[in-house]
């Protein structure tokens, strides 16, 4: 009897145990791993709750639309200003075309000269042989720009590169001319007539002392007979060149350019004029005073081509006529109402042959 308790408790615990197991077994079904528990809210997301899928395409309509609203415009800037930049190069290459490459070049060789005269001329037009004469070297490497150049780009420059070209030229080659004889030798005899420093101590100056440019021989008289009393009919050239004298027109401590000759040209007249050395009224005596450069002997008849004038001026000779006729656009009003309607005798002032020279200033 205690055998079939014993078995029959047994048993029904080996019942009670494989019905609980069964319900774990369903249980762990049920419930995953950790791993594929993360999957489950996908599950369920998306399939116990299908409604919830209109829900994410009302969000897309809601939330597409504003991309596209943000894009548009940033697109469009970017758009704008990738493009914005593109005219300009086209507009620069216009401006170009207006500006050869041979005025290019015209005013890369002027901004050679401009730099070397800035560096040893100052604003009086004084020149420190002293310190240039040690210098020289700048000077040789410039003017060797100027014989290096080949004649064919020469004659592609607008005329006005090509005054400027050659009143820069003049005025290096000058330079160099009194500082191969610096400091200038002068005799006693000669000191009777000019300074002991003076550029007349020098002997052939302007017709003896040759040098070569784009590779043909010249002096300083052949470049101003050639070009500056013929070829360019310029007479305001004639303020410009060097003279190496302080009665002369003030050496200029910028080169000569073409694209603004015009304005340099005035600009150094009225320099001139403005000067002890160029223009003086003396009422009192009714005398005009003009630089001897002036003169007919000189320089006067360069003037008559383009200011020759038998309306005013009546009294004096042609080519002064011309000259004063000349100087009325570069002199105040009051000095051009007495030129044009005074009494007065016109007379030249003694040239001042020193050189303009500032060393040990």
């Amino acid at each position: 009897m205690k055998k079939i308790f014993v078995f029959t408790s047994a048993l029904a615990v080996i019942l009670l145990v494989g019905w609980g197991c069964q319900e774990q077994s369903g249980s762990v079904a049920s419930t995953p791993n950790p791993a594929v528990t993360a999957e489950t809210p996908t599950v369920k997301a998306t399939t116990i709750e299908p409604n919830q899928v209109q829900q994410p395409a009302k969000v897309e309509q809601t939330t597409k639309p504003e991309p596209n609203v943000v894009q548009t415009p940033q697109a469009e800037p970017e758009k704008q200003q990738a493009e914005t930049p593109k005219p300009a190069p086209k507009n620069n290459a216009k401006e170009l075309q207006t500006t050869p490459a041979s005025t290019a070049s015209a005013a890369q060789l002027c901004g050679s000269c401009s730099e070397f005269l800035s560096k040893y001329v100052d604003q009086q037009g004084m020149i420190d042989f002293r310190t240039l004469e040690r210098k020289k070297l700048d000077l040789v490497n410039i003017l060797d720009k100027f014989k290096a150049l080949k004649p064919a780009e020469y004659n592609s420059w607008a005329k006005e590169d090509k005054i400027a070209f050659w009143i820069n030229a003049y005025n290096l080659e000058f330079i160099k001319i009194i500082l191969d004889n610096y400091p200038i030798e002068s005799t006693r005899v000669l000191r009777l007539f000019w300074p002991p420093n003076s550029i007349r101590h020098i002997k052939g100056v302007w017709d003896e002392h040759k040098f070569i440019i784009m590779d043909e021989e010249f002096t300083l008289k052949a470049i101003e007979d050639r070009f500056f009393l013929k070829e360019f009919d310029e007479p305001r050239a004639l303020f410009a060149i060097y003279y190496g004298a302080i009665s002369g027109p003030p050496l200029r401590n910028e080169a000569y350019f073409g694209q603004k000759l015009s304005n340099q040209l005035d600009d150094q007249v009225k320099k001139f004029l403005a000067g002890p050395h160029a223009f003086k009224i003396l009422r009192e005596n009714e005398v005009v005073n003009l630089s001897p450069i002036l003169q007919s002997s000189w320089y006067g008849q360069q003037f008559t081509a383009k200011y020759d004038t038998d309306r005013k001026f009546k009294q004096q000779e042609p080519v002064t006529r011309a000259v004063l006729n000349f100087l009325t656009n570069y002199l105040p009003p009051q000095d051009v109402s007495f030129l044009e309607t005074g009494n007065y005798t016109v007379q030249y002032m003694r040239y001042d042959w020193t050189l303009n020279d500032r060393s040990g200033q």
